[in-house]
This record gives C-alpha cells, sequence and structure tokens, in this order.
C-alpha cells in the first residue's frame, strides 16, 4: 500500500449543469474511500456562455479566432470552481492535499491530437492554495491515444472494492452515461495482468442529443425521468434512418464528443415524439456497444452498473434494456455509490496517480501507444 492521500476531484461534464465536487482518501490504486460530495449548480448565463462558445468552435482555428472570448470564459469558469472548492472545504473540515481539476470541455479533437478544457490550473492553485493537476489529456493524446475515457482505472478499483464488500463477482461492467456514454469491463485484482485487460470505449451519445433537443424546444433543460419521451411516440421511419445514416463509432476505437452527433433527424416532431425518437436513438448505440463489449474477450457478460446522470432516465434505460432478451441493469447507488459523482471521485483519483507518476490510460482504453501517466502538476503559491 503506497501513501494515502486526500485528494479532491472537480468535475464539470458536457451536459453542462455544473459542477460536481468529491474529496476521496486513496493510495491511487487499491485503497479508496468516499469522504464528501458536493454539486454546485451553474447559473443560467454561465450555461449560455458555455454553449455558444462551444457551438462557435467546431475546428481547432476556432480555438484561436476566439481566443480571448475563451481566455474571459475560462476565468470565470476557474472562479466558479474556486467557489465550489472553498465551500466544500468549509463543509468537510478535510486538511485536502490535492485537487483534480478536470475543467469544462469545449473542443476535442483526437486525430488533430487537440482538446480544450477551460479550467485554468495555475489561478485555481494560486487563489486555493492547493497542489492541483489539470490538463489529463494532452499527454495522453501526445502519445497515439484518444484522451478519453480516462476513468476506467478508477472504476476498476470501484468494482474490486464492490466485489469485495458486495460478492459481485466479475466480470463487472461500468456503464456511465453522461452527456456522452462510456463503458468500462473490469477485471479482478488477482488477475496479474488486471491492468492491461481492463477494455474500455466511447460507445455513443448519453444525454448530448436528448438534452439538447429539450433546450432547443421547451423551457426545460432535461428531460427528468425520460417523461417527455414516455408521453410521446416514436417515428420509426425517422429512427431507421438515422441509425442508418450513422456512421460515427463502428469501430469504438475513437473518443467522442458533443460536436459528433446533432439533432437534425428529429426536425419536425413534436417535442414529446422527438424526444421519445432520440432517446431510443440513443439508448439503440448505447446497446450496440454493449453488445460490442459482450463478444470483445467478454462473452456472456449481463451485469451492468450504470452511473452519471443518464441512469435517472427511467426510458432511457428501460428502452436499452429492450434490445436485450436478458441483462441486468442496475444503478451503481444500489451499491452504496452515489452515482453522481464517480467522474470526480475519478479525478481526485487520477490526480493521485498522477502526482504518483502512475499511469493514467492504457492501450486497452484510450489506444495509447503504452500505459501512461497524465495530468499537469502546479503548486502555484
Amino acid at each position: 500500500m503506497g501513501k494515502i492521500y486526500t485528494a479532491m476531484g472537480l468535475m464539470s461534464g458536457t451536459s453542462l449543469d455544473g459542477v460536481d465536487v468529491s474529496i476521496i482518501k486513496s493510495d491511487g490504486d487499491r485503497e479508496f474511500s468516499s469522504i464528501l460530495d458536493s454539486y454546485f449548480e451553474y447559473d443560467q448565463d454561465l450555461i449560455e456562455k458555455i454553449l455558444k462558445i462551444r457551438e462557435k468552435i467546431t475546428n481547432p482555428e476556432g480555438l484561436n479566432r476566439y481566443l480571448d472570448e475563451i481566455k474571459s470564459l475560462e476565468r470565470e469558469i476557474t472562479l466558479f470552481h474556486v467557489k465550489a472548492v472553498n465551500e466544500t472545504l468549509q463543509m468537510s473540515k478535510s486538511n485536502v492535499d490535492l485537487i483534480g481539476f478536470h475543467g469544462q470541455t469545449i473542443f476535442h479533437d483526437p486525430e488533430k491530437k487537440i482538446t480544450k478544457q477551460l479550467g485554468d490550473g495555475r489561478l485555481l492553485s494560486q487563489l486555493i492554495k492547493k497542489k492541483v493537476v489539470y490538463n489529463f489529456r494532452q499527454n495522453d493524446l501526445k502519445n497515439g491515444g484518444q484522451g478519453a475515457p480516462l476513468t476506467p482505472i478508477f472504476h476498476n478499483t470501484l468494482a474490486n472494492k464492490l466485489n469485495e464488500k458486495f460478492n459481485l463477482k466479475f466480470p463487472i461492467n461500468i456503464l456511465n452515461i453522461g452527456g456522452i456514454s462510456n463503458i468500462t469491463c473490469t477485471v479482478d485484482w488477482e488477475d496479474s495482468e488486471c491492468k492491461n485487460k481492463i477494455l474500455a470505449y466511447d460507445i455513443g451519445p448519453g444525454n448530448c442529443l436528448i438534452d439538447e433537443w429539450i433546450r432547443k424546444n421547451s423551457k426545460k433543460k432535461y428531460d427528468k425521468d425520460g417523461f417527455l419521451a414516455s408521453s410521446g411516440k416514436t417515428d420509426k421511419l425517422i429512427f431507421n434512418q438515422a441509425l442508418e445514416n450513422f456512421t460515427e463509432n463502428s469501430s469504438y476505437k475513437k473518443s467522442l464528443d458533443v460536436n459528433d452527433f446533432d439533432i437534425f433527424f428529429a426536425k419536425g416532431l413534436s417535442l414529446e415524439n422527438g424526444a421519445a425518437t432520440i432517446t431510443d436513438f440513443t439508448a439503440k448505440l448505447i446497446a450496440d456497444g454493449m453488445n460490442y463489449a459482450h463478444g470483445k474477450d467478454h462473452p456472456n457478460i449481463y451485469k451492468w452498473l450504470v452511473c452519471g446522470g443518464g441512469r435517472k432516465n427511467k426510458y432511457l434505460l428501460q428502452s436499452i434494456k429492450n434490445n436485450f432478451e436478458k441483462i441486468s441493469i442496475d444503478p451503481i447507488d444500489q451499491y452504496e455509490i452515489n452515482g453522481d459523482f464517480v467522474e470526480s471521485q475519478a479525478f481526485a483519483f487520477l490526480a493521485i496517480r498522477s502526482l504518483e507518476g502512475m499511469p493514467i490510460s492504457f492501450p486497452s482504453t484510450t489506444r495509447c501507444k503504452d500505459s501512461i501517466t497524465g495530468g499537469v502538476i502546479v503548486e502555484n503559491f
């Protein structure tokens, strides 16, 4: 067992709802316990600014074209994180050793080896007087990886802890439905080569298309519990055409961004019918990715634990299940883990691994050439 750190993780995902904050104790390997989780919602003005800049930047040139706007927004987002950190530290009274700062993704293009998360690690460190680890994805991209998903090594620790406590038995699979959906096929620690056998993929949209449809066609931010989708009817013709036209991730070898998808195919449908059609489309792509994992060195896997905001969409989960004859898809909350904070806990965990020089990405998770560490470490105070 290595040194046990108290680390904080900050995660603001592609759903743009706010910042998840978690404090954990861990050695970045087999020891892990959760201390505190909290959530800080973005105000509508900040959400609009992030949406606008994200829509403007459709290629790397946009990062230079809108540089002043990006810098201004980055400062605003960083200051929001400062407030979240300070309030969480006051709540917990924990002596935090370091902070894993993911930032807000506005552009991700692994083929061009460019990813941009808004978040000034140096400013955060200066204002909160703590060691900060940030820019987690760039080193992976430089080494031939896709820059995502980065959470699988933490998912693997989580799965092994749950197996110890609840005797779940391997193989255990984790489906994370955030803005984008990704999966991790975890491996028992008893397997000496376990870290090289963890499989992970981005598999398709998660909440991004559903949220965009709801935002653009109503005054709501998302489809709570999948209520609007359950009130509508899927347009089978449009649904089948959308599937036929979709070729974005047939290989499951590339990481995905919200800009890889759009809701244009549902244009003209009512709010409810559009929600149903888009949700069923999302569910089918998720199910296809799960099926791919079933057949990829892991036959007959039917045990899935779900985390991320999408697990609360009852219509979406049922629609995923409808693609299988026999499958178990349980919210991870059933095993005493808050499914809203798995990603923020993960970036606290990854910060520890970065500090200790341990790998955070692997050829079987991000397609990088070799297992490598990542994260820029800054102590600016």
